[in-house]
């Protein structure tokens, strides 16, 4: 496994990993909610980001990073990779290389919220609604 810069190129795929992993793991949120945010993701979200890609021999990606202002905005596994340590892999990169120090996380995501605790984050503050404004708890954490 490789991790290397996002390029343009890489949206589609990137963005087809997201879909999968938020509706592998947001369970919380409406089934029609990644078709209706797919678009955006792709064409606003991605290129606000520094965006890392974590990609197999086969150059396919199995997940992603996305960070902006030493904080990491987004961190999303191919469903078949969970729990095989890629996600660690990314966070532990993003730390280290990237000098990241805080994360938002979905509180009603609780595999997440387990993930950054257990990757030394804490929690510094909640907010009742998600950076769209939908009522989504968001966990603010830092290291």
């Amino acid at each position: 496994m490789i991790i290397v810069p996002a390029k343009p190129s890489d949206y589609k795929e990137v963005t087809d990993v997201w879909q999968a992993s938020v509706k592998a793991t947001h369970h919380f949120l409406p089934s029609d909610f990644t078709e209706n945010l797919r678009e955006q993701v792709e064409t606003v979200y991605l290129p606000m980001v520094q965006l890392y890609c974590a990609k197999n021999e086969e150059d396919k990606i199995l997940g992603f990073l996305g960070v902006a202002d030493q904080k990491i905005e987004m961190l999303f596994l191919d469903p078949n990779i969970r729990g095989k340590g890629l996600g660690k892999q990314l966070t532990e990169f993003a730390i280290q290389t990237l000098k990241v120090n805080a994360v938002d996380v979905n509180e009603q995501n609780e595999q997440a919220v387990g993930f950054y605790l257990k990757m030394g984050f804490k929690q510094i503050g909640r907010s009742e609604k998600d950076g769209q404004g939908n009522d989504y708890p968001i966990l603010h954490l830092s290291l």
